[in-house]
């Protein structure tokens, strides 16, 4: 595997990813219930944006770095900062106050919800990201990290003993078979756990392979799923990464109203360019 997500760490994708996954775990947590979380391309849980990769990358900036800059201008509307206040409150607890060093991948996210009876299950396969990994999050009994591939992990851990939970995949995509994979391991997994949460994130550079993720979607007979798509750029250029989108089953009843206030602000406030962003959501199945 070549991908270092060490590069990418806080760019605009990892803020709409992290931005939805926070408004899910929000959602987790107002019933007393213990929830499971399977995170099955979990990386290495916690990125320095000084590293040597970080700076090479550059890309924080225009993600986190701008989201950070329009809140402490005042530029987000009072009801989208409502809504990131739990994803802000994940970055002040591992910063100090007015700096950003250190950028959360999903599993330090995700740690930041759980409560006693809650528990993470951390899969990455990469050898450097797998020791890392252990060293950010094994000192935490609710925590559980796994060297295993996610494409097997993404059914292995399903249904969960809590049955309530939620899987988030957010795969490298470093091969063209991966979009296939997403809808299939989706479709082996579901039957196993119907009423879990699934939020599979994908990248976006041209519409054909996104569009043709959500055709091989509506095709496994799944009652409900929102798709959910943030574009820094128009599609164009498909060489580079042009945004990126969610398929989400079984999403919480609120996350759709959520994200009409969310992603016009993140189109705006991320775009490339002035004017350059755009999003889509609409549901493949079920609530319309």
């Amino acid at each position: 595997m070549n991908y270092r997500h060490a590069f990418h760490a806080g760019n605009f994708a990892d803020v709409f990813k992290h931005v939805v996954l926070c408004r899910i775990l929000h959602y987790l947590c107002e019933k007393p219930a213990a929830f499971r979380v399977i995170d099955t391309h979990a990386g290495a849980g916690l990125y320095d944006l000084t590293s040597s990769e970080a700076r090479r990358g550059g890309e924080w900036p225009g993600g986190i770095g701008r989201l950070m800059a329009a809140a402490e201008s005042g530029d987000i509307p009072a009801d989208a900062a409502t809504l990131l206040k739990p994803y802000f409150d994940v970055l002040g607890a591992l910063n100090e106050r007015g700096q950003l060093k250190i950028y959360p991948g999903s599993p330090a996210v995700t740690r930041a919800f759980l409560r006693p009876q809650d528990k993470l299950i951390a899969c990455e396969i990469e050898p450097d990201a797998v020791r890392a990994l252990a060293r950010n999050l094994d000192n935490d009994g609710r925590i559980k990290s796994i060297a295993i591939d996610g494409w097997t992990a993404l059914s292995a851990y399903v249904p969960p003993p809590e049955r309530r939970g939620l899987v988030l995949v957010d795969p490298p995509f470093e091969e063209e078979a991966d979009f296939h994979r997403l809808s299939h391991l989706l479709g082996v997994a579901h039957r196993k756990w119907a009423t879990g949460i699934y939020a599979l994130w994908y990248p976006i550079k041209g519409r054909g392979e996104a569009d043709e993720l959500a055709k091989r979607v509506r095709k496994l007979g799944i009652s409900k799923v929102l798709r959910a798509e943030h574009l820094v750029s128009p599609v164009r250029d498909q060489t580079r990464l042009n945004g990126s989108g969610f398929i989400l089953v079984n999403p919480p009843w609120t996350l759709e109203r959520e994200l009409e206030v969310l992603l016009p602000l993140l189109a705006q406030v991320l775009a490339r360019e002035t004017n350059s962003g755009g999003y889509r959501l609409d549901w493949l199945a079920g609530e319309n």
